[in-house]
């Protein structure tokens, strides 16, 4: 199945739903995420052949626009520098993996990346927070991705990273239940 053939399933995945595709090569990666590049609202996520592309529900992005004016508002009265990046895709070759968060932020390294229009994950460092979001699908696939780019950061083993991130998901969860019982 060529890219062109993906792109009409992707066009056609309704919202809310998550699309898994296997052995995808990392050029053919690299060539859907530019043909999705118009397509925002679409999180895809790689990790060693296999790719995950996910259309949101409205709800979604809701829930992950109040995470992050809470983020903001904390960082504000906590007085901690913070820059955000959004849902920016973030990948690395060498790890054989890419990912987008629903949003992320640099908090101990804001200094390094304030003012930089683009970060190479070759050389700077990765965000400090990546906020996932479950509604319909959980986000247990993706720690994997996010474990390895902590292990890189912090020249830890990736189980601790892991451990990381997983606490940082539960803490994630938690709040999102909390947000879906607000509205």
């Amino acid at each position: 199945m060529s890219t062109r053939d993906y792109l009409t399933v992707i066009e056609h995945l309704p919202e809310g739903a998550t699309l898994v595709l296997q052995q995808f090569s990392w050029d053919d990666y690299e060539r859907l995420l530019d043909r999705l590049r118009k397509r925002r609202h679409l999180r895809v996520s790689y990790d060693s052949g296999r790719i995950e592309v996910m259309s949101p529900l409205p709800k979604h992005e809701k829930y992950a626009r109040f995470i992050d004016q809470l983020v903001r508002v904390f960082a504000d009265h906590l007085d901690v520098e913070l820059e955000s990046y959004g849902s920016t895709t973030w990948k690395r070759r060498a790890l054989d993996q890419g990912i987008e968060a629903d949003s992320c932020y640099y908090v101990a390294g804001a200094a390094s990346v304030i003012g930089k229009d683009s970060i190479d994950l070759e050389c700077d460092p990765p965000p400090d927070i990546a906020v996932e979001v479950d509604i319909t699908n959980e986000s247990l696939s993706k720690f994997g991705i996010y474990a390895a780019y902590a292990s890189r950061k912090s020249g830890d083993t990736t189980k601790r990273g892991f451990d990381s991130m997983h606490s940082c998901g539960l803490h994630i969860e938690r709040l999102t239940r909390a947000v879906s019982c607000l509205g």
